[in-house]
């Protein structure tokens, strides 16, 4: 991986992890596209490098994150954590070996983007509009709709913020809720593929890779601090968006980009 090619990768991941557009797609098509080797070091990149998305969401909520008096905020992120946790160790090989290649992922794409167009008329009439009145129960629910992101091409945050509105989070709400919900989630992915699933697919520990070429450590410290600022940008965009426009723009984007993948995953 070049320094350039390693710029794109972190710049995709800044921009669509935490939007409702699936980061693993356009990870996949962006590597494609550019012809990026499919190596060791590639694949633990392009997971290590959601370190720096994890910390935009810490650093732009960090009144939240770091406010020990308000104990039940943390209760209820680590109960709505477990079921992607449990679920993940048990189905992840399984679901990435059927479902983690470009034509399935491009169909969820599709698939997921027509949901996003009907999202707004479907879950009406909110009652909860902040994070203080989601009971443990919701939180629990919402975090079992995030493991339909099990599935590479749906999208993390896009199922848990449709299982926050289907929980009558209004919309800002259940978008904010996906980004506390991702500290955890994401935290435990990373922490896994450097430690432990890098090992089993290479016999080498994550920062063995890491530090295996000089250039390797490099390109992960600026692939990091790229994905921070883009994630940054890309959070105030996407709740902007939300505010003025709903879900919509997201479906019919994802419905584009599902269809260019599909014709350019076919005859390639």
């Amino acid at each position: 991986m070049t320094f350039l090619q390693a710029l794109i990768i972190a710049i995709v991941e800044g921009l669509t992890e935490y939007l409702p557009v699936s980061s693993t797609a356009h990870m996949i098509f962006t590597s494609s596209f550019y012809g990026i080797q499919d190596d060791d070091f590639t694949k633990l990149f392009q997971v290590a490098i959601q370190f720096g998305a994890i910390l935009a969401v810490v650093v732009l909520y960090w009144r939240k994150f770091f406010d020990f008096s308000k104990l039940s905020f943390y209760i209820k992120l680590a109960c709505a954590v477990v079921p992607a946790l449990a679920l993940g160790l048990v189905l992840d090989d399984y679901i990435d070996a059927i479902l983690g290649k470009p034509i399935p992922i491009a169909c969820m794409l599709i698939v997921g983007g027509i949901f996003l167009l009907f999202l707004d008329q479907y879950f009406k009439n909110p009652t909860i509009h902040k994070e203080e009145d989601i009971t443990i129960k919701k939180a629990v629910t919402i975090g079992f709709w995030q493991c339909l992101a099990m599935m590479p091409g749906t999208s993390r945050s896009a199922a848990s913020i449709i299982g926050g509105m289907q929980q009558k989070l209004d919309r800002e709400t259940a978008a904010e809720f996906s980004f506390f919900l991702a500290v955890p989630t994401m935290l435990a992915v990373t922490t896994y593929s450097v430690f432990v699933k890098t090992y089993h697919t290479t016999g080498l520990k994550g920062y063995e890779l890491l530090f295996q070429r000089p250039e390797n450590l490099k390109l992960f410290l600026i692939g990091n601090l790229v994905a921070f600022v883009v994630a940054v940008i890309a959070i105030k965009f996407f709740i902007g968006v939300i505010k003025k426009y709903g879900f919509k723009p997201w479906g019919w984007y994802r419905i584009v980009a599902g269809i260019i993948l599909l014709i350019y995953f076919t005859y390639n």
